[in-house]
Protein backbone atom coordinates (compact mmCIF):
# COMPACT_ATOMS: atom_id res chain seq x y z
CA UNK A 1 0.00 0.00 0.00
CA UNK A 2 3.01 2.47 0.51
CA UNK A 3 4.83 1.42 -2.59
CA UNK A 4 2.82 3.64 -4.56
CA UNK A 5 2.19 7.27 -4.77
CA UNK A 6 -1.52 7.86 -3.80
CA UNK A 7 -3.65 10.33 -1.49
CA UNK A 8 -5.48 7.26 -0.22
CA UNK A 9 -2.66 6.16 1.53
CA UNK A 10 -1.37 10.01 2.39
CA UNK A 11 -5.13 10.66 3.64
CA UNK A 12 -5.13 7.17 5.62
CA UNK A 13 -1.71 8.07 7.40
CA UNK A 14 -2.51 12.05 7.92
CA UNK A 15 -5.75 10.92 9.64
CA UNK A 16 -4.74 7.97 12.08
CA UNK A 17 -0.75 8.49 12.66
CA UNK A 18 -1.95 11.69 14.70
CA UNK A 19 -4.72 9.88 16.57
CA UNK A 20 -1.94 6.68 18.02
CA UNK A 21 0.46 10.02 18.54
CA UNK A 22 -1.86 11.65 20.76
CA UNK A 23 -2.54 8.87 23.09
CA UNK A 24 1.02 7.73 23.09
CA UNK A 25 1.80 11.12 24.65
CA UNK A 26 -0.85 11.23 27.04
CA UNK A 27 0.52 8.04 28.06
CA UNK A 28 3.94 8.76 28.29
CA UNK A 29 2.22 12.06 30.76
CA UNK A 30 0.34 9.89 32.47
CA UNK A 31 3.58 7.01 33.38
CA UNK A 32 5.89 10.34 33.88
CA UNK A 33 3.12 11.61 36.50
CA UNK A 34 2.65 7.87 38.10
CA UNK A 35 6.21 7.46 38.72
CA UNK A 36 6.46 11.71 39.99
CA UNK A 37 8.94 12.67 37.35
CA UNK A 38 6.25 15.63 36.61
CA UNK A 39 4.05 17.06 38.96
CA UNK A 40 0.32 16.20 38.41
CA UNK A 41 -1.29 19.63 39.55
CA UNK A 42 -2.88 22.24 36.76
CA UNK A 43 -1.60 20.30 34.58
CA UNK A 44 -4.81 18.68 32.58
CA UNK A 45 -5.44 21.82 30.09
CA UNK A 46 -1.76 21.28 29.14
CA UNK A 47 -1.63 18.09 29.11
CA UNK A 48 -4.11 17.68 26.43
CA UNK A 49 -2.88 20.85 24.41
CA UNK A 50 0.44 19.71 24.26
CA UNK A 51 -0.34 16.12 23.39
CA UNK A 52 -2.62 17.42 20.35
CA UNK A 53 -0.12 19.25 19.18
CA UNK A 54 2.54 16.81 19.08
CA UNK A 55 0.36 14.29 17.90
CA UNK A 56 -0.27 16.04 15.08
CA UNK A 57 3.41 16.92 14.97
CA UNK A 58 4.14 12.88 14.51
CA UNK A 59 2.50 13.32 10.73
CA UNK A 60 6.06 14.50 10.08
CA UNK A 61 7.19 10.77 10.47
CA UNK A 62 5.08 9.74 7.64
CA UNK A 63 6.10 13.06 5.41
CA UNK A 64 9.39 12.89 5.76
CA UNK A 65 9.30 9.17 4.56
CA UNK A 66 7.41 9.55 1.71
CA UNK A 67 9.62 12.80 1.06
CA UNK A 68 12.13 10.92 0.59
CA UNK A 69 10.81 8.73 -1.60
CA UNK A 70 9.46 11.59 -4.07
CA UNK A 71 5.69 10.42 -3.32
CA UNK A 72 3.85 13.81 -3.52
CA UNK A 73 0.42 12.74 -4.38
CA UNK A 74 1.28 10.86 -0.85
CA UNK A 75 2.61 13.95 0.98
CA UNK A 76 -0.46 15.92 -0.10
CA UNK A 77 -2.89 12.93 1.34
CA UNK A 78 -0.94 13.72 4.39
CA UNK A 79 -1.17 17.59 4.72
CA UNK A 80 -5.12 17.89 4.11
CA UNK A 81 -5.65 16.08 7.41
CA UNK A 82 -2.50 17.64 9.25
CA UNK A 83 -4.03 21.31 8.42
CA UNK A 84 -7.73 20.17 9.55
CA UNK A 85 -6.33 19.08 12.45
CA UNK A 86 -4.10 22.10 12.68
CA UNK A 87 -7.36 24.96 11.97
CA UNK A 88 -9.61 22.28 14.86
CA UNK A 89 -6.38 22.43 17.75
CA UNK A 90 -6.56 26.43 17.10
CA UNK A 91 -10.09 26.73 16.95
CA UNK A 92 -10.39 24.16 20.73
CA UNK A 93 -7.64 25.23 22.58
CA UNK A 94 -5.97 28.36 20.20
CA UNK A 95 -8.63 31.10 20.64
CA UNK A 96 -8.30 29.83 24.75
CA UNK A 97 -4.94 30.89 24.95
CA UNK A 98 -5.72 34.21 23.30
CA UNK A 99 -8.21 35.09 25.57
Amino acid sequence: MFEKDSIVAGLLLGVFVPVVGYALWLEIYDQLDARGVISGMGAGDFRRRTSALLGICVNLIPFGFFNRKRFFNSMRGIMIPTIIYGFAWFIYFGLKLLD
